[in-house]
């Protein structure tokens, strides 16, 4: 174990300076849209800047000591667990048990908020002494298949082998794949890009499963509380990191296959290969190896194969070169290994013996080689494969009557993660009210902003008048004026009409309906629209799930966009003409966000907007529902004019009330559509 863990370590070093012209792509970057390779460097080159920021980390032991705490807050902020859900009753019960060659399986579930079930089946020692305190694994599962019967069922072999060798092992179904199925692909696959506003990831809710599984786990007599490992493959894999870097009553981990980092997943499209419950929401921009370092200086196997195309090689290196460095702060370099299998994404034989041997040695002082790895694991083709146990048999709810009614897991990416409810501020404590919330939305949604965003750079002149402009390093802004200004005359107002992103990068006929003399009208296409769209596949969304793990998403980066024209056009005119921003439906809540950000905005019009981020049409921002939704947001705008046409209702009305409270009232109008 020890040698192999320092030639890995040497081939690190060895190939540091080559990392680049070694990195695993995974598929060809897309070129079929004008602005995909514009998105794709910048992606690449920010998450390259994320990445690097990992030597802050690792400056002392004592200023990483002190990161701490603040890191795990982050942490568990980023998984949408801050603050930390209550510890309801976990109300675990039994369904069943079977007997095996020196084993017992209980099937059983446990809630881990109330109608959050999780299956498991507990393997144990056929006979246990009366006061004997064992070790225990948490068996976390890989995306294995298995249908109704979960996909606990294909790891069986591993609580057999825990079980006949002294250990309780309790192997827990995946959300997505488990006897009770939900989703872990909703931004992958299902469009369900609220997630993003909502903070929500389903790796919180297998975090989430862990932590209470190991409650479970040291309620019972029989379970040493101090000698608990976690393990996984892949998707477990991830886990095991999700739980371990969030549980520190965890000593030992056994990750397989489970973290690449931000150049992998992002500059090398390795991100595709993987669904949500791959990522945390990257709010606070960590570089991916902070996560693990997390768990240091507790024992942990960094396992991998060296042909697995979704956690490849070079990231492997980068990742273990890291976690090298911070156990090496504590003086615990030995306590951090390295193990790289041959071939592809899969357990192997050394794989599973390099994994019980660590857990032995950590957990049970015995370091002896393991040569009984191979016994009870499946057979046969994946379609028709065999096992020791029949998988049905280790069913918790044998018929799909034996489902709870009250199970929330079908539902729980609407409840997981809570929602703000924000009153309307009263009279006299607007700027406070104001206050308080674009703080917060500053710190955990748009968090990528500068303290302002400067003016955008002027490129080169298009076609038809048109201009090129750069909001920020890397990406282009078009402009177009609509229509002749009056020659030689200064305009008394610049209006800046947003295109729609799901537009080809024009407005509507409405723009010319609110144009009054002297106006100067432009058009603005932020990125991603008209001529700097990219390809959009879904699956598996590459550019937007990206963004995510920057930080950011594609519609901070609009409004990112519109400030910084708007900037331009005002320095360009004049700084005494005023700009107002104008948007049809979700343009109108981009114009929305960008004039709370500019305060040089002069005012927004707003036609037929979404009045919430759980719309599907609405533009979505990293946690804003955890903060406030649009109401509040356009509320924020006063005492600036504000114009919404063609909308009504209960939204309006809050929006109203906001107004009367800043003493604004007079400057909100709702009208007709035009």
């Amino acid at each position: 174990m020890r040698t192999l863990r320092i030639v890995v370590f040497v081939v690190a070093v060895l190939t540091i300076g080559a990392s680049a012209s070694l990195s695993q792509e995974y598929g060809s970057p897309d070129r079929g849209q004008p602005g995909d390779e514009m998105i794709q460097k910048y992606l690449a080159r920010e998450a390259q800047r994320i990445h690097d920021t990992f030597a802050e980390d690792i400056s002392s032991p004592e200023d990483w000591q002190e990161l701490r705490t603040r890191y795990r807050q982050e942490y568990l902020y980023m998984l949408g667990l801050w603050p930390m859900p209550e510890k309801s009753p976990l109300k675990a019960m039994v369904t069943g048990t079977l007997e095996g060659d020196g084993y017992v399986v209980e099937m059983l579930h446990y809630q881990s908020m109330p109608g959050l079930y999780v299956t498991g089946n507990l393997y144990r020692p056929s006979h246990i002494q009366d006061g004997e305190r064992l070790p225990a694994v948490f068996y976390v599962c890989g995306h294995s298949h298995c249908g109704r019967d979960g996909n606990k069922t294909a790891y069986q072999s591993h609580g057999i082998w825990f079980a006949r060798h002294g250990y309780l092992c309790l192997v827990v179904d995946t959300l997505q794949l488990g006897e009770i199925a939900a989703i872990h692909h909703g931004t992958y696959r299902e469009n369900r890009w609220w997630w993003h506003s909502r903070g929500y990831t389903p790796a919180g809710v297998e975090c989430l499963n862990g932590i209470r599984g190991i409650d479970y786990l040291i309620s019972r007599p029989e379970v040493d509380p101090q000698r608990i490992a976690v393990t996984g493959i892949s998707g477990g894999g991830a886990a095991t990191f999700w739980i371990t870097a969030a549980d520190e009553r965890v000593a030992v981990a056994v990750p397989v296959s489970g973290m690449a980092d931000l150049p992998s997943y992002v500059a090398n499209r390795v991100i595709n290969g993987h669904c949500d419950c791959m990522f945390l929401c990257n709010t606070f921009q960590w570089p991916w190896p902070r996560i693990a370092a997390l768990i240091a200086p507790r024992p942990m196997l960094f396992t991998n194969s060296d042909h697995d195309a979704i956690f490849p090689m070079d990231a492997n290196r980068r990742v273990i070169n890291r976690l090298e460095r911070v156990y090496s702060l504590y003086g615990a370099g030995d306590l951090v290994d390295g193990f790289v299998s041959i071939g592809g994404h899969a357990y192997r034989q050394d794989i599973r013996q390099a994994a019980y041997r660590f857990i032995n040695t950590h957990l049970k002082s015995d370091p002896r080689l393991v040569t009984d790895s191979e016994v009870d694991i499946p057979t046969g083709p994946r379609d028709k494969r065999e096992y020791a146990i029949a998988p049905e048999r280790l069913r918790v709810f044998p018929q799909d009557s034996d489902i709870p009614a009250d199970e929330l897991n079908t539902t729980i990416d609407r409840h997981f993660v809570p929602v703000a409810h924000v009153e309307p501020p009263e009279q006299g404590a607007y700027e406070t009210w104001k206050t308080t919330l674009t703080s917060e939305l500053g710190r955990v949604a748009f968090r990528s902003f500068p303290e302002r965003i400067p003016p955008a750079e002027f490129l080169r002149r298009g076609e038809s008048d048109g201009l090129w402009l750069t909001s920020e390093p890397g990406i282009r802004v078009h402009l177009q004026a609509l229509g002749e200004s009056e020659s030689g005359r200064r305009p008394t107002r610049i209006l800046l009409a947003i295109s729609s992103p799901d537009s080809d990068g024009g407005v509507s006929e409405w723009v010319q309906g609110v144009r009054e003399p002297g106006d100067v009208v432009y058009v603005c296409a932020p990125r991603g629209v008209g001529p700097t769209r990219w390809t959009r596949k879904n699956p598996p969304n590459y550019v937007e799930r990206s963004g995510v793990l920057l930080g950011q998403t594609v519609d901070i980066g609009r409004v990112r966009d519109i400030i910084a024209a708007a900037r331009y056009l005002r320095v360009a005119h004049s700084e005494n003409v005023p700009v107002h921003l104008l948007g049809g439906g979700p343009a109108g809540v981009l114009a929305a966000y960008a004039a709370l950000w500019e305060p040089e905005i002069a005012g927004v019009m707003a036609i037929n907007p979404p009045l919430s981020h759980m719309e599907a049409e609405a533009p979505q921002f990293l946690n804003v529902l955890r903060v406030c939704d649009i109401p509040d947001v356009l509320g924020m705008l006063a005492p600036r004019p504000l114009t919404i046409h063609g909308q009504d209702g209960a939204a309006l009305q809050k929006v109203a009330r906001i107004y009367t409270a800043a003493g604004a009232r007079d400057q909100l109008a709702v009208r007709a559509a035009p």
